[in-house]
């Protein structure tokens, strides 16, 4: 059984952990930013105890080996400005989902595109996975840049697959191979 409890990665600015209770409080500010939710899938949180609740889940997660989110915090100023995850893993296909979020204030400076490189070469290297897959609205184009960046190929639209607050909207599916992402060069 993997324990992801105590994974930590490292990139030239940034560090992915484990989320912790004190991270409670930046972690409500980003899931509960209307900008940052806008292509999510669940509305923005409108209470702080959403966010205890995650973190408690996620560690029950880590250490069970079910999932893997880990929070973005930069190193110059040790905050917390987001969050990457792999999950729905499929053990006989070797497969997981990405999915990510930042914080609008991080937006525009390279971090989701640095933390989700540092999450994926993780998963093709140590984990083994041969497959990510990401579930995006592709009216989200940054989110949909971000993956063609890291390689990834839009593989499959869905029409009217999420309703959120009574919004409907469609699913774009992107699929990255082990094999492209380790011969593609390192942007």
């Amino acid at each position: 059984m993997r324990d992801f409890s105590d994974l930590r990665l490292e990139t030239p600015r940034l560090r992915l952990r484990p989320l912790q209770s004190a991270d409670a409080e930046a972690l409500f500010a980003i899931f509960s930013d209307p900008r940052v939710m806008r292509y999510w899938s669940t509305p923005p949180w409108t209470d702080l105890q959403s966010a205890h609740d995650l973190i408690e889940q996620d560690l029950k997660g880590l250490a069970a080996g079910e999932h893997l989110r880990l929070g973005i915090e930069t190193k110059a100023e040790g905050r917390l400005i987001g969050h990457s995850s792999l999950f729905a893993f499929s053990e006989q296909c070797k497969r997981a989902e990405v999915g990510y979020g930042l914080a609008f204030s991080a937006w525009g400076h390279g971090y989701m595109s640095e933390a989700v490189r540092a999450l994926l070469d993780y998963s093709f290297t140590e984990l083994g996975l041969n497959r990510v897959e990401a579930d995006i609205d592709p009216r989200n184009t940054a989110s949909a840049k971000l993956l063609e960046r890291l390689g990834f190929t839009q593989e499959g639209y869905l029409r009217e697959r999420w309703i959120v607050a009574d919004e409907v909207s469609d699913s774009a599916l992107y699929g990255l191979l082990r094999r492209e992402f380790l011969k593609s060069p390192i942007p």
